[in-house]
């Protein structure tokens, strides 16, 4: 019980100390590809969505890319990750890079984060964490449910969080990254995502619905012709405090390469740092 208490204190003073170094720099993000026209008729979207999740499972794995773009204060910033996840066994490992500081310095070693059902676990996270051990958070004890904790969005709760799509609407064919692709945008409730989500992201996404400051998730989405993720982009907002206001979050996440082989291990218990957090 002590052991879960310090990973919890430990767990929020990641939060805060990612979150403040993330916002001491600024970058900006690329653009989107028009839809096209496709006089084709579309099957309702809602029901499409809602399988989404459980089309990435019948995939098994794929690489992917993260991009978080936060904008608080006037100031914007973008975190990036790539890596690989494994749907079958919920489990992924990230690279990911924080943006440049205000002098244009980026010596920053990336940020290695292992994503697990439950929980994230974080290697190089500096801020007096020794450099062989990680730091484990528990996903249910974070408001956001870790949909943006890490600086990138777990690929399946990324998923899952379409399990909670209320309306949506079919906009055109276009491509992603030279794959041909259906393109939807809509809005998703992650209080009835969390009713419908694995055992695994249950509790993060019944987090997520109370932390952030609407459990109501504008997203823009696009499926291949296999119904598969290519591209899921989701616009998150939650309370910064008085000094930032409402901080408003955009993640995308692009998945590609399906069935390559994914080997993610988990940090034996002594190789996780449960002492103070110290915060940058």
């Amino acid at each position: 019980m002590e052991r879960r208490q310090r990973q919890g204190r430990a767990g929020g003073t990641v939060v805060a100390g990612l979150m403040a170094g993330v916002c001491l720099a600024a970058t900006g993000c690329a653009g989107e590809r028009p839809a096209a026209d496709d006089p084709r008729p579309a099957a309702d979207p809602v029901p499409v969505l809602h399988k989404a999740a459980d089309t990435l499972l019948a995939a098994g794995s794929s690489k992917a890319r993260t991009s978080m773009e936060m904008a608080t204060g006037g100031t914007r910033v973008t975190i990036r990750g790539e890596g690989v996840y494994d749907y079958t066994r919920q489990l992924g490992e990230l690279r990911v890079r924080l943006p440049e500081d205000p002098a244009g310095n980026d010596g920053r070693r990336p940020i290695t984060e292992l994503l697990a059902p439950g929980a994230l676990f974080m290697k190089n996270r500096g801020a007096g964490v020794p450099a062989d051990k990680w730091v484990r958070v528990e996903t249910a004890t974070l408001s956001d449910g870790n949909l943006v904790t890490g600086g990138a969005t777990d690929p399946f709760a990324a998923a899952e969080v379409l399990r909670g799509t209320r309306t949506a609407s079919y906009v055109g064919r276009t491509e992603v990254e030279g794959t041909a692709v259906r393109h939807y945008r809509g809005t998703a409730d992650l209080a009835l995502a969390a009713q419908g989500a694995s055992e695994g992201g249950r509790d993060a996404l019944h987090a997520a619905a109370k932390g952030f400051a609407t459990p109501e998730v504008p997203f823009e989405v696009f499926l291949d012709d296999a119904g598969r993720i290519r591209k899921v982009e989701h616009r998150f907002s939650f309370a910064g405090g008085h000094a930032t206001g409402t901080v408003a979050v955009s993640s995308t996440t692009v998945l590609y390469d399906f069935g390559t082989p994914v080997d993610v291990r988990l940090p034996k218990s002594a190789d996780i740092y449960a002492g103070k957090i110290a915060e940058e």
